[in-house]
């Protein structure tokens, strides 16, 4: 029964599409989201998130795939974000909160004159998960393969910033750098995760799963192992979920992830709330 359970939805090519995409993104989401964890990032990656927008609404206008509009705004608002903090003429927090709400606008604004502003939107906020198309999958890989590969190559440079930004300026690290590197990585991990779950849950997949992992271990290396194999579970339930129960793809997924933060904030060995307690 369990086995019949498990293959059914296996049978329809969408739902394989569906899985491949929601496990890409159940590893990259996580492994960028350690990082925005620990270094107390998830505003600025929200506000990343919904930034996006004018630049899928003018790839739709201009029959472009939509990645490659929310890839080219998510990079030059990254970098323009990390400009514009660094300069610190007001609070971060306000600098990317009045970012946030104009560009969004903006895009909502550009959306509605379309005349499909409510399909297009509700895709755009909540992801369409079983749409996935072949292409949505190669490209979803390609940049995969690139974010990963990156913190590959600048792992322990990352993990310095991230732990110790003071031993970063001691090593002559070029924090710079790496600080603008970080941001258009979280940029791209957020086009990659815009098919699954859309703007408006997409935080919850770059903090949620990492979030839960940092309650279990605070060794780097192990953090990421833990919120990838929660990311991956949420993916792969979620999309079943999604299919047994006719609920929407995207949310189930980010319901899943939250299940297993609750799970873990409250049994979490040492950590957990129920376990301090006894």
């Amino acid at each position: 029964m369990a086995i019949e359970w498990l293959l059914q939805p296996l049978q329809y090519a969408f739902i394989v599409r569906a899985l491949l995409a929601a496990v890409m993104v159940g590893i990259v989401c996580p492994v960028i989201g350690v990082y925005i964890v620990l270094r107390g990032m998830a505003f600025l990656g929200d506000a990343l998130a919904h930034i996006i927008l004018p630049g899928v609404v003018v790839a739709y206008l201009l029959g472009w795939p939509l990645a490659l509009g929310a890839l080219i705004m998510g990079t030059v608002a990254a970098v323009g974000i990390g400009a514009l903090t660094e300069r610190r003429v007001l609070k971060e927090d306000t600098a990317i909160g009045v970012i946030l709400a104009g560009l969004f606008a903006l895009g909502v604004a550009m959306l509605s004159a379309t005349g499909n502003y409510a399909v297009d939107l509700t895709h755009f906020l909540f992801g369409n998960l079983l749409g996935v198309t072949l292409t949505d999958l190669r490209i979803t890989f390609l940049l995969a393969t690139f974010v990963l590969l990156t913190i590959v190559l600048f792992f322990k440079e990352f993990m310095v910033i991230s732990f110790d930004p003071m031993l970063a300026i001691t090593l002559r690290l070029p924090e710079r750098f790496l600080r603008y590197l970080l941001l258009i990585l979280i940029a791209v991990t957020i086009v990659i995760s815009l098919q699954v779950v859309g703007v408006a849950l997409m935080l919850a997949m770059l903090v949620t799963p990492a979030a839960a992992a940092s309650l279990l271990t605070r060794r780097l290396h192990s953090m990421m192992v833990w919120a990838v194999g929660i990311g991956i579970f949420s993916g792969v339930t979620g999309v079943y979920l999604s299919f047994y129960l006719d609920i929407a793809s995207g949310p189930a997924v980010v319901l899943v992830a939250t299940a297993v933060f609750i799970l873990t904030f409250l049994f979490a060995p040492h950590r957990g709330m129920v376990w301090q307690r006894a």
